[in-house]
């Protein structure tokens, strides 16, 4: 077994634990709320894994754009650019996506869909690129910089669905339904699992490719692990690496908001996203920023978000208890890490005292 197994299953390992013990945590804090544990836990797998349709039209459904983003989380997270901003560019490539597909209106869908996706990614990268514009010419932190970018983006939906893109009666704050040849196509006959899915698979696939197989990769991992001797070392370019890191990450996000609205929502509206670009962070951090990994978790937390819906509906447990969990899983994982670079500090110290 060489190290990088052995470190890729010690992640894993760490990762799942820190899952279980955020949900046996909850599962106290539940029953301290005076609810039926057991009721609320049936309820809960009824709703995310109890049958096809919870499981396909349920959790797969929500899977699917929570892989997307995590999967362009973990990119910018590997070359150490701390995108926080992907539910912006979610949102922006939603919105440039519905742009797109209302102009292409009766256009064949072999030409309008992937026109849509592209349309879609285009935005986000565009949306990441401001902010990675400002980091590369004047130092500004993307942190800050990607993080209000979201309240733009989010206001800028409001102004469209209110404004140029509302639809003709101006009844309702949200834009006319895409035609039927601008939806991404079912795949599972009976269920509402699209294509988008599919992608999102073959992305994460080839997310992880890319990382592990190619000069680009290595030269993105190394500069997110190690920039002065990526540069120094290596003549690693690293503020180029960085800069198309960032606007790969806003191009997979953009893709998230394209796949959503192709394939859920069919049209725009305020709040079409309940935070996939935030959950996409837990997503991407209990993976490891692992694409195989984002593929996982996001499949674990789009069955707690389907279940956390069939838990309020059957047992009455307040559904904002799957975000609890969520939380409790990032803060797991930061412990573990965290306790793991104390033991690595001290593992030295005691060696030498051990000589001595």
């Amino acid at each position: 077994m060489t190290f990088f197994t052995r470190a890729v299953r010690s992640q894993a390992g760490a990762s799942a634990a820190a899952a279980l013990l955020a949900i046996v945590a909850v599962t106290f804090v539940v029953m301290a709320a005076g609810y039926d544990v057991s009721r609320a836990a049936a309820a809960l797998w009824d709703g995310s894994f109890g049958s096809a349709y919870s499981f396909f039209s349920g959790t797969l459904q929500r899977a699917t754009p929570l892989i997307i983003v995590g999967l362009a989380v973990a990119v910018a997270f590997k070359a150490g650019v701390l995108n926080i901003g992907a539910e912006g560019q979610l949102l922006s490539g939603a919105a440039a996506t519905i742009t797109a597909g209302l102009a292409m209106s009766g256009w064949p869908a072999w030409l309008s869909i992937p026109l849509e996706l592209l349309a879609g990614m285009v935005a986000g990268a565009v949306w990441a690129g401001i902010a990675a514009v400002l980091k590369r010419r004047f130092g500004v932190l993307e942190v800050i910089s990607t993080l209000m970018l979201n309240f733009v983006a989010l206001f800028g939906v409001s102004y469209l669905v209110h404004g140029p893109l509302q639809e003709p009666t101006h009844t309702y704050p949200e834009t006319l339904r895409l035609a039927a040849s601008a939806r991404l196509p079912l795949v599972v006959p009976g269920q509402q699992l699209h294509l988008g899915f599919v992608l999102a698979i073959a992305l994460g696939v080839a997310a992880h490719w890319y990382i592990r197989s190619t000069a680009g990769g290595f030269r993105l991992r190394v500069a997110g692990e190690g920039p002065l001797a990526a540069a120094s070392a290596g003549r690693v370019k690293v503020d180029q690496v960085l800069f198309g890191a960032f606007l790969a990450s806003g191009a997979i996000a953009g893709l998230g908001g394209a796949v959503q609205v192709t394939g859920v929502t069919y049209k725009l509206y305020e709040l079409i996203s309940p935070g996939y670009g935030y959950t996409a962070i837990a997503v991407a951090l209990l993976a490891r920023l692992s694409p195989f990994g984002v593929i996982i978790a996001g499949v674990f937390f789009g069955g707690l978000e389907a279940g956390g819906a069939g838990m309020q509906r059957d047992a009455g447990v307040p559904a904002g208890f799957v975000y609890v969990i969520e939380a409790l899983v990032i803060l797991g994982v930061l412990a573990v890490d965290r306790a793991r670079t104390l033991a690595a500090e001290r593992a030295p110290r005691v060696m030498g005292e051990t000589e001595v």
